[in-house]
């Protein structure tokens, strides 16, 4: 810490958060400056800063990862202070180190904290001293596989294991008895090893229906410390954070204080400085029961729903707190006003089992009325190399039903095109009624399943037909196209279009320009073409007469919402594995191909049983929709 002012600070991150922080520092009358990849030469955190600087390749490890070439930034930049935002180097303590050597100020805790609280075994250690309450558990090392069963049965099943190092989820394994726990420790070893590089494990009592609640606090170099009330992070899948509220619907008062006191204690045993989350799990049916989970040493995503009821701007506190300034208010003078409420928008598909989606985002059109830290514009490249958040969309009125009623309402008027995103899945999940009474636990989101994809109605359809007929452009105003009366040249009907709707059911659609004129759509780079209307989002892939016709002989019986005999990319990628051979007979759901795509393989599968006729080979570069496979059958032999 200085205890002199910054004139500039270096970004280290990349997307919503990058600009999120420019935005505070531009505010403070500083300078700022960006790190970008090769991937984000355009993107607009780019553009925001006062000074951008180029630090390596798309692939993290050489760019946003990677230390002396951030350090070096700094110095050339002349940066007094580096704040490195949430993930990448934020939790690192050798980065932490690397700017007290050159003489940067790193906008976080010290690096005991960092130590202490990056080891999930060593900080749930460290807190239970100070009188933090704790989940019953225990570390792997050293243990034997018999020794570890003993000291599971000695827990209680179920158990939770999880990798000490990392986060996000990664590794976790649930294991009900001795068999299950065996199995998982070897998949949560393996899963450890790759993600972080170590394969230390911890087990604990998993908590049965819980609640994720979280605790911001903030401290500063004078030995203040103070809590600004908790976060609902319930609404959870795979463990990944999905909607966040503040405060939760089930803590009151006096829980809220008990809390907040533990998350304060957590921070005063390492010393903290700067903003930080203390994470704790409750249980569904004690809430005034809660454990401590760990101690996020950083920023978190959700932290406006915290400014939002507060009023507080965290990234400036942790700037000012950086400069050596005392807090500007005791938690006697903390006021939490009305409700604020969070979605996460993500680049990916909800029904084909939540993949990510990566490309060119053809249209985006935030929402009125609502809080937006958005990581893209129109124009902007959703890359497959990075995380695929988009953007956080945040409301905040006097009660939660108004809050909530409001997300809904933003949700619904925000557009993304060119890209599949969760937005309709987000809506439903606000509209679900358990959520709206705040009757939930983190297994909610797993047990509503995978969800049905939006289909576009006729309306829609017509509108697209034409806007195919028309070559891929906008249909003219007072063209024949447009006319409302059903004409069109050479023909008593107007054209046809087979389209393929949400990857394997085709419909058929009459060319209508005057129809759905409230729709906004786009055609992508690939020939996929995009509507949003009423709130939902819709892609469809315009069928040849030979495609569809294929599928009609396959299926005589239906002319509408029937299966294609393709199997298709659902997004770019490299074919990695070939799981059958070409005039092979399959069933349907049989895994034909595997594409490698944001570091993760995923299968794509028969639509329908037949003879399969293989379109790609491994090491094929693939588009998303490109056909990798043809399933032929008796009735509709090609």
């Amino acid at each position: 810490m200085t205890g002199t002012a910054f004139t500039t600070v270096l970004v280290a991150n990349r997307g919503e958060i990058a600009r999120r922080v420019i935005r505070t520092v531009r505010r403070l009358g500083l300078r700022s400056v960006a790190v970008y990849s090769d991937a984000d030469v355009d993107a607009r955190h780019v553009r925001e800063a006062d000074v951008a600087v180029r630090i390596g390749p798309a692939e993290a490890s050489g760019s946003y990862l990677n230390i002396p070439a951030v350090v070096d930034a700094a110095r050339r930049t002349g940066a007094d202070a580096i704040h490195p935002g949430y993930g990448f180097l934020s939790e690192n303590v050798e980065f932490a180190r690397a700017c007290r050597a050159a003489g940067v100020v790193f906008i976080g805790p010290g690096e005991r904290a960092l130590e202490v609280m990056g080891d999930k075994i060593r900080a749930k250690q460290h807190v239970a001293t100070s009188g933090v309450p704790v989940v019953p558990g225990f570390p792997l090392t050293g243990l034997s596989e018999r020794e570890a069963v003993e000291r599971a049965r000695e827990v209680g099943y179920p158990v939770l294991v999880k990798p000490s190092a990392g986060g996000g989820g990664k590794g976790m394994q649930i294991a009900r008895d001795d068999d299950a726990l065996r199995s998982a420790i070897v998949s949560a070893q393996r899963v450890a090893r790759a993600a972080f590089g170590d394969d230390t494990l911890l087990v604990e009592r998993l908590i049965e229906r819980p609640r994720h609640i979280e605790v911001q606090v903030i401290a500063d170099v004078h030995g203040h410390v103070i809590h600004l009330g908790e976060r609902e992070c319930t609404l959870q899948r795979r463990h990944q954070k999905v909607i966040e509220e503040a405060p939760s619907p089930i803590v009151d008062a006096e829980t809220r204080e008990r809390l907040g006191r533990s998350a304060c204690r957590a921070a005063r045993s390492v010393g903290y400085v700067g903003a930080g989350t203390v994470e704790f799990l409750v249980s569904a049916d004690r809430p005034d029961e809660f454990f401590f989970i760990e101690m996020n040493t950083r920023l978190q995503v959700e932290h406006p729903v915290t400014e939002a009821i507060t009023g507080l701007d965290l990234v400036e506190r942790q700037i000012r707190i950086a400069e050596g300034e005392t807090l500007p208010l005791s938690q006697g003078e903390v006021r939490w006003n009305g409700h604020a409420v969070e979605a996460r928008v993500y680049a990916e598909s909800p029904w084909q089992g939540f993949l990510p989606s990566s490309g060119e985002v053809l249209a985006w059109r935030p929402p009125s009325g609502a809080r937006v830290d958005a990581a893209v514009d129109t124009g902007a490249r959703v890359s497959d190399h990075y995380d695929p958040m988009i953007a956080k969309i945040i409301t905040h009125a006097p009660t939660r039903d108004q809050a909530w009623r409001a997300l809904d309402r933003a949700l619904a008027e925000t557009v993304v095109l060119g890209v599949e995103s969760n937005l309709g899945f987000l809506r439903r999940l606000v509209a679900d009624e358990d959520v709206l009474a705040g009757v939930m636990d983190t297994g909610l989101i797993e047990r509503l399943g995978v969800p049905e994809p939006d289909r576009p109605d006729e309306a829609t359809l017509a509108r697209l037909a034409a806007a195919h007929i028309a070559g891929g452009d906008e249909v003219p105003a007072g063209s024949l196209w447009a006319r409302a009366d059903g004409w069109r040249l050479g023909a008593a009907d107007p054209p046809q279009v087979d389209f393929l709707v949400a990857g394997d059911a085709m419909v058929s659609a009459r060319a209508d320009a005057a129809a759905a004129s409230d729709a906004i759509v786009a055609q992508d780079a690939d020939g996929l073409w995009w509507a949003h209307r009423d709130g939902r989002s819709f892609s469809v892939r315009a069928l040849s007469r030979r495609r569809a016709g294929q599928a009609r002989r396959a299926r005589p019986d239906s002319l509408a919402g029937e299966v294609a005999p393709d199997a298709r990319a659902p997004m770019p990628g490299s074919i990695v594995a070939i799981g059958v051979a070409d005039g092979d007979e399959v069933e349907a759901g049989a895994t034909l191909l595997t594409i490698e795509a944001m570091k993760m393989e995923h299968p794509v599968t028969a639509p329908r049983a037949g003879r399969v006729r293989l379109r790609a080979v491994v090491g094929d570069q693939v588009r998303r929709g490109d056909v990798l496979a043809e399933i032929e059958t008796d009735e509709g032999r090609r």
